[in-house]
């Protein structure tokens, strides 16, 4: 039902412990897809952690399948690249720098199926910020009813939305909102790309990240326009609990001059 698709640069023990909380997870009907673009003196899927994790899933029946790619055209093309390798209903793109609790993919499934929209975001939480109580950056939007496309225009995002998932804002929010078992959508604008489940055919059909031609190989913000355009047709949202834990390792997109985000206004009016 899922195919887990990874993007991994330099990052070894983020990986080893990204790949553990997955295997740790109850649902299981997965396949994993990795993608390292480390340069050849750093690679490290062949070493005795990420080989034992992998072994694992592979004795436990899950399809494993491992690339290392030696040119780097940026974080789009990684996604992109990965994305043509998956063939089940759903995708799950997982960055090699988060810690999962054991319900969150099924609970990110769950919420797809029912309410059939692009996508499901669970935003990765920053434990270093627990004691940093931020009230002003609260202000979340509940769905009332289904998740439905809002269609954003050109010069009109609700960018401000993107503040609930600052620092440790989604556990202040988990504790103050969520009971019991429940699992609350809320509306975003986007949700970080460190765990997001995609319906594939329609983040497909939006163009998934077949723009990384548009862009210099350092940039950001690929998965925020392809989250924008999701929401525009599909509808998309996040949940709480998140269940998602950032790991706290520098970034390994160092120069963000170039956002990917820019390319919405162009893309909206080349779709009309």
């Amino acid at each position: 039902m899922i195919d887990v698709l990874i993007p991994t640069y330099r990052r070894k023990t983020g990986l080893a412990i990204t790949l553990a909380s997955l295997f740790g997870q109850t649902y299981r009907d997965i396949s994993v897809t990795i993608s390292d673009q480390s340069p050849a003196a750093d690679r490290y899927l062949n070493s005795i952690e990420i080989e034992t994790i992998l072994k694992a899933f592979e004795f436990r029946g899950v399809r494993v399948q491992t690339y290392e790619r030696t040119v780097r055209r940026g974080l789009a093309e990684q996604r992109e690249f990965l994305l043509t390798k998956a063939t089940a209903p759903y995708v799950l793109f997982l960055d090699d720098d988060v810690l999962l609790e054991p319900t969150v993919v099924e609970r990110m499934l769950r919420v797809i199926a029912a309410e059939r929209c692009g996508f499901v975001g669970c935003a990765a939480t920053g434990l270093r910020f627990l004691e940093d109580e931020r009230p002003h950056e609260q202000q979340i939007e509940l769905w009332d009813g289904p998740v439905t496309p809002e269609p954003f225009e050109p010069g009109r995002l609700p960018l401000h939305r993107h503040l609930v998932n600052n620092a440790a804002n989604p556990l202040h929010l988990e504790r103050q909102l969520v009971h019991g078992e429940e699992t609350l959508r809320y509306k975003v604008a986007w949700v970080g790309g460190a765990n997001v489940l995609y319906d594939r055919q329609k983040l497909l059909e939006v163009g998934g990240f077949s723009f990384w031609e548009r862009l210099p190989p350092e940039h950001a913000g690929e998965e925020v326009l392809a989250q924008f355009l999701l929401i525009r047709r599909f509808g998309g949202c996040g949940i709480l609990p998140s269940g998602t834990y950032h790991l706290g390792l520098p970034t390994t997109v160092e120069n963000r001059t170039h956002n990917a985000a820019a390319l919405f206004d162009e893309m909206v009016r080349e779709a009309v």
